[in-house]
């Protein structure tokens, strides 16, 4: 589409000027007329790192005008700085700054245009989905599941979910920005075959989801199949910081499911200690050998 394809070359603007700014930060300044301002080098190497973190969502992400709205965000502190330096400054130096403001305000009309476009596409919910095959009966692997109170002990973003009565639940969970509270009921159910459910309208959270548990290839294990769709407030903004960290909700869903899978077929979930919180990209630095949770080996 041409709106992404417009995205995209934003992206890329963002990576050149992200890596100019901070390879040459000081002829960056020189050239927005800001170069005497103490402190202008440093603010120039950070701006560079936030065009990177525009470049790593606009370049990375499937649907990448939706993310030009944090280009739109850039812009509006770059318009800020740019037009307190043409203010307070005289001769060449004002001359600069005003080319630099009247630039970036072009650039900003830009980044709007693709941002409503983006907007435009991304209006419905996130949908997430991932399977997994456990070595267990069928019966077994649906009733642990169906004990709601279990799914803290794989789901690791779960704080906690109480059972109020047979249909409804009240789940806690931590989200990448703000920590999430909700009630949800299911709303369909066929004991041995799946479970389905949605959080109760009102309560903060629009989310619905759906496992099913059928009989492995051969007759040999459970495949287990989860299909998620929610909507919260913020929740591009949100999935999008939660990608860069390696949490995004299609990662989370695969990792918690394969930490179920070592609950049912081994009674607990083995992790490395170097990541106690589960699969993180950034915690995968520092890498040490696996080990039952809270436990050493």
């Amino acid at each position: 589409m041409m709106t992404d394809r417009f995205a995209r070359a934003l992206g890329w603007a963002s990576l050149a000027l992200g890596a100019a700014q901070l390879a040459a930060p000081r002829a960056v300044t020189r050239l927005c007329g800001v170069d005497d301002a103490p402190g202008a080098t440093a603010v120039a190497r950070l701006a560079g790192g936030r065009e990177l973190l525009h470049a790593a969502l606009l370049l990375g992400a499937k649907n990448p005008a939706q993310w030009a709205w944090t280009r739109v965000a850039g812009d509006t502190m770059d318009l800020g700085v740019l037009g307190r330096a043409a203010a307070n400054r005289t001769g060449a130096r004002r001359a600069r700054a005003l080319v630099a403001l009247g630039t970036v305000a072009g650039i900003t009309a830009l980044d709007a245009v693709c941002a409503r476009g983006g907007t435009a596409k991304a209006k419905g919910p996130l949908q997430v989905r991932a399977s997994i095959t456990i070595n267990k009966p069928r019966e077994e692997v649906y009733h642990f599941w169906r004990d709601l109170e279990n799914l803290p002990s794989f789901m690791v973003h779960l704080d906690s979910v109480r059972t109020l009565d047979q249909r409804r639940s009240r789940w806690k969970a931590k989200g990448p920005v703000v920590d999430l509270e909700w009630e949800a009921e299911i709303i369909d159910e066929r004991a041995g075959d799946l479970i389905a459910w949605r959080s109760v309208p009102g309560t903060g959270v629009s989310t619905a989801g759906l496992v099913s548990f059928t009989d492995g290839p051969g007759g040999r294990g459970t495949v287990v199949d989860v299909s998620l769709e929610y909507s919260v407030p913020g929740r591009k903004l949100a999935a999008g910081v939660a990608r860069m960290f390696g949490e995004h909700p299609e990662q989370q869903v695969r990792d918690d499911l394969r930490r179920f899978k070592q609950v049912m077929e081994t009674g607990e979930v083995v992790r490395s200690e170097g990541s106690p919180e589960g699969h993180r990209a950034l915690r995968q630095l520092h890498q040490r050998p696996a080990q039952p949770i809270g436990g050493r080996a």
